[in-house]
């Protein structure tokens, strides 16, 4: 592949990430996490399980119909002053976040950018056909994932909390307007417009609003160069590795046949895959591999749902630590791999055999 094609290829994602991460950052400066995390509060009704089950059903539902990657950004900032309000446990909170960010990316094409270029090589290409295959893959991927959840931070989840007065507002009409912002972009990406241009546009309108009225948010900080500095090296090595026969390799690797264990092969060699490199070229390189629907969605399970243990395995998870490190909540990337070691098996195996059994 042609550096021109490599970078026509990459460009659009990290121009994404450029401007889906100034939106966040701006939104979460101006006060829009904080009034959503309030508004949570308030509907949980003091009950810590209670909230946490809502933050659940925001996230699956985020991830199924916004991408895993903007639900990395937007509800990131709004679980951890949640946290931070309410005097909770904010590991709860993150984890639930990225964790689902991935595993609920299952369910519909525009959840994850695998799903979109897999939907094109199924036989009657389409939402129905697509869900018609997923959903039970897609099920059984956030069921699990959620019992691991509480399983893990069980005590964190009990009791009840004291919702406290609300800390004054800053500027009314520019929260009002990044508030807008924020929840167009989801009707727009279902609508088709293209996410980049859409988020590029989003970005522009609070700029120039902070422009108007609150200059002082406005800095070079707000552009994430470290991360599209290390995404871009990430994918011209993975591209130079797959040139040089990954590609060819993975594809012998990845076998033949859609029995249990035919299917299980293709999901942990796209989860090993992922892990390893990420999860995009790793789809990239087993895609030839699939050859039959069922197969191809085997691999989604394994290279959407199978990144919960290196940090570089989705860029929804390089995402999610970039809003944590702004939020001030660290990130134990030894503890993060070992947890993911022990969920994403249980993950796959439950998806892939659920898979199995629907077809």
């Amino acid at each position: 592949m042609q550096i021109g094609e490599l970078v026509s290829r990459v460009g659009p994602i990290l121009g994404f990430l450029v401007c889906i991460t100034v939106v966040a950052e701006l939104s979460d400066k101006i006060g829009v996490f904080a009034n959503i995390a309030r508004g949570a509060a308030r509907l949980a009704r003091g009950s810590v399980i209670g909230l946490w089950l809502l933050v659940v059903a925001v996230a699956v539902l985020a991830t199924a119909v916004l991408s895993l990657d903007t639900t990395a950004v937007l509800l990131t900032p709004v679980v951890l002053t949640l946290a931070r309000q309410l005097d909770l446990s904010p590991a709860v909170f993150a984890y639930t976040a990225v964790w689902l960010a991935n595993t609920a990316s299952l369910f519909l094409p525009v959840s994850n950018l695998t799903n979109l270029l897999a939907l094109s090589r199924l036989p009657n290409p389409g939402v129905p056909n697509f869900l018609a295959l997923l959903w039970p893959a897609a099920v059984a991927s956030v069921l699990v994932t959620v019992l691991a959840l509480f399983l893990i931070f069980r005590r964190s989840l009990r009791g009840r909390y004291t919702l406290a007065e609300p800390e004054p507002a800053g500027h009314r009409g520019l929260l009002v307007l990044a508030t807008v912002v924020c929840a167009a972009l989801g009707p727009a990406f279902l609508l088709g417009v293209d996410v980049l241009v859409a988020s590029a546009i989003a970005a522009v309108i609070l700029v120039m609003a902070c422009v108007v009225v609150r200059r002082d948010l406005l800095a070079w900080r707000l552009l994430p160069w470290p991360l599209v500095l290390g995404v871009s090296v990430l994918f011209l090595l993975v591209q130079l590795a797959h040139d040089h026969g990954l590609g060819t390799l993975l594809g012998v690797a990845a076998g033949h046949g859609e029995g249990w264990v035919a299917l299980t092969r293709m999901t942990g060699l796209g989860a090993l895959g992922a892990n390893v490199l990420d999860n995009l070229p790793s789809y990239l390189a087993l895609e030839p591999a699939a050859g039959s629907p069922l197969r191809l969605a085997a691999l989604l399970v394994g290279v959407n749902a199978g990144p919960l243990v290196t940090p570089w395995a989705s860029l929804a998870t390089l995402l999610w630590a970039a809003r944590c490190r702004s939020a001030g909540v660290p990130v134990s990337w030894g503890r993060f791999a070992l947890r993911g070691l022990v969920v994403a098996p249980l993950v796959l195996l439950a998806s892939v055999t659920a898979l199995w059994l629907a077809h």
